[in-house]
């Protein structure tokens, strides 16, 4: 599954010039999970990452290649530590899933349900003393941190740490990139135009598993189709798998 290569490829270079900071995953450094939605109030915050109007972006890629090679969490700009502030964010996921085995298996179906699982983990996180909202609609993630998580020692290291630890709850996931970005030289238009493209993306491939038509003329998604790669090969592959 390629469908996503290329925005992954290209993600790279929209995160700002510095030089991010690597961490190894580790699960027995996760930060501690709260299991269920929690309400941080104003008054208790250190500050918001997309708050005051500022930029934020977020989104999920996957792949069955070797553009992720294993887990890590990588942190463009200002660890949670260093901010005084409201700052821009980004969270973007990058996650290598399993291929079925054997030649000719046609592997569409079930990454098409990681991706789904994939989606679904980013509203079944719940670090303590970090309240995020996520808005599916203009593909921002924003998060409202404590002061009290602050003073505990609460960081990207961690939170990514709880992130995988939730994402390798599935077999399929086979190795996660968890990217976090604060730099204020980041790109974070091209990030959203991204973001917005995964979505395209998945909701064009969603529909192809549904039957959707052959006539492109007539599609509404005519214009992702012609513009990644795969994605046609893809439709008119199933539509002839289906009269075989």
């Amino acid at each position: 599954m390629e469908l996503y290569d290329s925005i992954i490829k290209g993600t790279e270079a929209l995160l700002g010039a510095s030089a991010p900071k690597h961490y190894e995953y580790d699960p027995a450094r996760a930060w501690e999970d709260m299991g269920t939605n929690q309400l941080i109030m104003m008054k208790e915050a250190a500050f918001e990452l997309g708050g005051s109007n500022l930029p934020a972006a977020n989104y999920s890629c996957v792949t069955t290649g070797d553009l992720v090679e294993k887990d890590e969490i990588v942190v463009y700009g200002r660890e949670l530590s260093e901010l005084k502030a409201d700052s821009c964010f980004a969270r973007i996921a990058l996650v290598k899933v399993r291929t079925l085995e054997g030649e000719g298996e046609d592997d569409t179906e079930p990454v098409f349900r990681a991706i789904q699982d994939i989606d679904f983990v980013k509203y079944h996180v719940y670090p303590k003393g970090y309240m995020g909202r996520t808005s599916s609609d203009s593909f921002r993630e924003q998060v409202r941190v404590s002061k009290d998580a602050i003073s505990r020692g609460i960081s990207f290291e961690k939170i990514g740490c709880d992130y995988i630890r939730k994402y390798k709850e599935n077999p399929n996931i086979l190795a996660v990139k968890l990217i976090f970005v604060t730099a204020e030289d980041a790109d974070y238009a091209e990030l959203r135009s991204n973001a917005k493209k995964v979505a395209d993306i998945t909701k064009t491939l969603s529909k192809i598993l549904e039957g959707m038509p052959t006539d492109c003329h007539s599609c509404n998604l005519k214009e992702i189709c012609d513009e990644v790669e795969g994605l046609r090969d893809l439709h008119f592959g199933k539509k002839a798998a289906e009269f075989k």
